[in-house]
């Protein structure tokens, strides 16, 4: 997991090839003004716009969760979100099967720690962190990249 604000986003472009198009399709867009929408960028790169109220912690990680097949890029455009995390390597309780249609698999272990992202910071998420995001109170405006590994 990496956790950083947007105006770093270049220090990670080397990651992976799909980041620095991610990183640079926002640069050139009002973040606060862009539309709910699932977008297709690239090859492999898909932009979730969403703009929802926070959850309590209870509630998000009824969806505690980690992906086989793509990285997160998750920015915090406009609120204060919570956002749960554990090593996928600590977790024990399943809850169901791997979803391959929406590369998802779920947990129901306790989080090792929380963290708060707010306007502007990000979070990439590997398929080794499980998350529960979109914990707190108030609107929330995110943007998730999905990067096809």
């Amino acid at each position: 997991m990496i956790v950083d604000s947007l105006k770093n986003s270049k220090k990670y472009n080397s990651l992976h090839p799909l980041f620095a198009k991610a990183f640079d399709f926002i640069s050139h867009k009002d973040l606060l003004n862009i539309e709910n929408g699932t977008f297709q960028i690239a090859e492999g790169l898909k932009l979730i716009v969403s703009n929802g109220q926070g959850k309590t912690k209870e509630a998000s990680l009824e969806k505690f969760e980690c992906h086989d097949k793509n990285i997160d890029i998750q920015i915090c455009v406009n609120g204060i979100e919570t956002i749960a995390w554990k090593p996928r390597e600590k977790c024990e309780i399943p809850n169901g099967d791997y979803n391959s249609e929406k590369d998802v698999r779920f947990y129901i272990d306790v989080p090792d720690m929380y963290f708060q992202l707010t306007n502007n910071q990000f979070a990439i998420f590997y398929p080794e962190d499980v998350h529960a995001p979109m914990i707190g109170n108030g609107e929330i405006k995110k943007l998730v990249f999905k990067v096809k590994i």
